[in-house]
C-alpha cells in the first residue's frame, strides 16, 4: 500500500515538473520568437523600401522670379470639364506586340472674363444721362487641368515593348487642349462677356450711373 502511494506521488511530481518544463520552454520559444518575428518583418520592409524607394522631392534653395505683372482682370465664368482622352502608337497588326494606349479621364478647368486694364479713359463716355462703355472682347484666362482628379484609367502595352515613355504627357497636352476646345465651342466667351456685362451694369448703378450701354471694341 505504502509502495503504490509512493509511486503514485513519484508521478504526480514527475508531471507536476514535466508541466513547468514544457511551459517554461514555451515562454522561452515564445520570447525568442517574437523578437525574431520583428526582426523578419523590419528586414521585409527594409527590402520594400529598397525595391519600391519612395521619391524624395528636394526644391532648390535659389528661386528665380522672371516677371512681376499687374492684372485687372475680372473673372466672370468658370467652366469645369471632364474629357476622356486616348493616346496611342504602334496600332495596327502587332499591336498585341509593339502597341502602347492610354486611356485617359482628364478633369479641367476653364476661366474666362474680361481685362479690364484694357479699358482707357476714353473709353468711357457720358452723354444725355447715358454712360457709354468701351469693353474688351471676352478671353480665356486659365485653361488647365486637374491633376487631383485626372487620372490613366488603363493602360495597353504590347508583349515586346515597355511602352512609350511621353505617352501619357502627350495625352496630358492634348487634353488641356481638347477641354478648352470643348469650353469655347459651348459659348463660354459669349457667357462671359454677358456675365461682365451684368456686373459694371450692377457697379455703375451702385456709382450713380443709372443707364450703362456697354460696346465690345
Amino acid at each position: 500500500m505504502k509502495q503504490n502511494f509512493a509511486t503514485i506521488l513519484l508521478l504526480v511530481i514527475v508531471a507536476v515538473a514535466a508541466f513547468f518544463v514544457v511551459k517554461y520552454l514555451q515562454e522561452s520559444t515564445r520570447q525568442t520568437i517574437v523578437p525574431l518575428q520583428h526582426t523578419i518583418n523590419a528586414q521585409q520592409t527594409q527590402l520594400s523600401d529598397f525595391l519600391h524607394p519612395t521619391p524624395t522631392i528636394i526644391p532648390d534653395p535659389v528661386t528665380i522670379i522672371h516677371d512681376i505683372q499687374a492684372l485687372a482682370r475680372l473673372e466672370t465664368i468658370q467652366y469645369s470639364v471632364e474629357k476622356v482622352i486616348t493616346a496611342e502608337t504602334g496600332q495596327g497588326t502587332f499591336s498585341f506586340l509593339f502597341g502602347d494606349k492610354i486611356l485617359f479621364v482628364a478633369h479641367g478647368v476653364v476661366i474666362a472674363g474680361i481685362d479690364m486694364s484694357k479699358v482707357t479713359p476714353e473709353d468711357l463716355q457720358y452723354q444725355n444721362g447715358i454712360l457709354y462703355v468701351g469693353l474688351p472682347q471676352a478671353e480665356v484666362f486659365v485653361a488647365t487641368l486637374d491633376n487631383q482628379k485626372s487620372y490613366v484609367y488603363d493602360r495597353e502595352t504590347g508583349w515586346g515593348t515597355q511602352g512609350t515613355q511621353d505617352l501619357e504627357t502627350l495625352a496630358r497636352q492634348s487634353a488641356e487642349e481638347e477641354i478648352l476646345k470643348a469650353a469655347i465651342e459651348d459659348g463660354i466667351l459669349v457667357q462671359a462677356q454677358i456675365n461682365a456685362e451684368a456686373f459694371l451694369d450692377r457697379f455703375f448703378d451702385a456709382l450713380g450711373y443709372d443707364d450703362s450701354v456697354f460696346q465690345t471694341k
